[in-house]
């Protein structure tokens, strides 16, 4: 089985070398089948939603023609905020598994704690900090260079 993680790195350091903030996402099927694989294109597509797990999600919903993608697992490279969050709980998702801590910008284990909200009608499965080290020093080389 491929490594999911190491696919959203991948998709990070693409991000990057656009001039992205370095952040990538893959969604998989309860199959272990890769339905999206996306990195930010905020800036090329000068959409402040195109977070890589936004786009990810697009693509699965649309592959699977529903906007529900029960049974599914997200692998991102960074801590979601509060908007990919919110999609992720309106997906149903299975699990969530993320790289760096965010907390700045998190919304699963900071800031707003999205799934632990009583109004959160969906709360996944979450796994943080797998492969954190090397997503938050891919992060951190990004925005050394934009200093």
């Amino acid at each position: 089985m491929p490594n999911f993680m190491e696919i959203a790195l991948q998709e990070a350091e693409a991000a990057a070398q656009r001039g992205e903030v370095p952040v990538g996402a893959v969604l998989v099927s309860s199959a272990g089948e890769i339905l999206a694989r996306a990195g930010n294109e905020t800036e090329a597509l000068r959409d402040p939603t195109a977070h890589a797990e936004m786009l990810a999600l697009r693509i699965a919903a649309s592959r699977r023609e529903s906007p529900r993608l029960a049974e599914c697992d997200l692998y991102v490279t960074l801590e979601p905020c509060a908007m990919c969050t919110a999609a992720i709980s309106f997906a149903r998702l299975r699990r969530v598994v993320f790289a760096a801590y965010d907390p700045k910008g998190g919304a699963i284990e900071h800031g707003a704690r999205f799934f632990s909200q009583p109004t959160c009608h969906h709360a996944p499965e979450v796994i943080g900090g797998v492969e954190e080290r090397r997503a938050g020093a891919l992060l951190k080389k990004f925005f050394a260079l934009k200093r």
